[in-house]
C-alpha cells in the first residue's frame, strides 16, 4: 500500500521530536546524514543507539524508553515520531516501544518493511508511513525547511 501524501504532510509538520533509531556516528550512514538534516531543519532529534553516548554533538539514549524520559523532560511532551534505520526484523519490538509509550507517529525509512508490526501499530492509533525516506519527503517540501519557522518550541 502506498504512502497517503497528506499523511506524510502531516508528520512533517506537526513532529516536533524525532528519535531516530539506529542513528549511527558515521558519517557515511544515512542515518547520520539525515538525523543531522533533521536538526538542522528544526526538529529536536533524539538519536538512539545503546552502543553510542553521543553523535553529532547530540545526547544518544540506549532505547526509546529513555528517549521518552528525556523528551519529556526537555520539552513537558514526548517524542513526536520514531523514524527507524533498523532492519526490518527489529520493528515489532519497536512497534512494541511505540504503542507503549504512546507516540503518534513511526516512519520506517527505504526498504524497512513489517506489513504486519505496521497493521498492529496503525490499529493502536499510531499513524504509519513505511518504506520512505523522511529526508527526501522533507527536502521535497521547501516550505518546511530551516529560517520557515514551523516548528515553535
Amino acid at each position: 500500500m502506498p504512502n497517503d501524501p497528506a499523511l506524510i504532510d502531516e508528520m512533517l509538520r506537526s513532529a516536533k521530536t524525532i528519535a531516530v533509531v539506529g542513528m549511527s556516528d558515521k558519517s557515511s550512514r544515512a542515518s547520520n546524514h539525515i538525523g543531522k538534516y533533521l536538526a538542522a531543519n528544526g526538529y529536536r532529534v533524539l538519536p538512539v543507539n545503546p552502543a553510542l553516548k553521543e553523535v553529532s554533538g547530540m545526547a544518544c539514549y540506549p532505547d526509546l524508553d529513555a528517549a521518552q524520559a528525556a523528551a519529556r523532560e526537555l520539552t513537558g511532551k514526548g517524542i513526536d515520531l520514531v523514524d527507524v534505520f533498523r532492519a526490518s526484523e527489529h520493528v515489532p519490538a519497536i512497534v512494541d516501544d511505540v504503542i507503549r509509550l504512546g507516540i503518534p507517529y513511526l516512519w520506517l525509512q527505504d526498504e524497512v518493511i513489517h506489513n504486519e508490526a505496521v497493521a498492529r501499530a496503525r490499529a493502536a492509533g499510531v499513524k504509519c508511513v513505511q518504506n520512505d525516506c523522511i529526508y527526501r519527503e522533507h527536502a521535497a517540501r521547501p516550505e518546511l525547511h530551516a529560517g520557515q519557522n514551523h516548528i515553535q518550541s
